[in-house]
């Protein structure tokens, strides 16, 4: 892990809405903070409606964490593009977030109860 970059458990419940629906629920979910941002909510998957989630084809590459590939929230109203994202394989000392899932807060709400 880098300086500008710490992980903790959340501490609470972490829910996820987005279309009308309530995408997840968790309170297994990990909350990573870096310098320069918002924290950012990773979920477990076993946590998500995995129903509501298409992969998409957009790849991105965060210079501290690694490559994310994404997914959209396929929503009554229509898919909500590149909605979310997941590490698969992050860079060493982020291996906790690896396969869990974060969603965009401009394309999902993302609350802690």
């Amino acid at each position: 892990m880098t300086d500008r970059i710490s992980l903790s458990p959340a501490g609470g419940t972490i829910v996820v809405r987005a279309g009308g629906a309530v995408i997840a629920e968790s309170t297994a979910a990990m909350r990573l903070d870096e310098a320069g941002h918002a924290p950012v909510f990773y979920i477990p998957r076993a946590d998500i409606g995995m129903e509501f989630l298409d992969a998409s084809p957009t790849r991105t590459v965060c210079p501290h964490k690694g490559e994310a590939s994404h997914f959209h929230i396929m929503a009554k109203s229509g898919p909500i593009e590149d909605a979310a994202w997941s590490y698969e394989n992050p860079r060493a000392g982020l291996e906790a977030i690896a396969g869990l899932i974060a969603f965009y807060p401009e394309k999902a709400a993302v609350e802690m109860l």
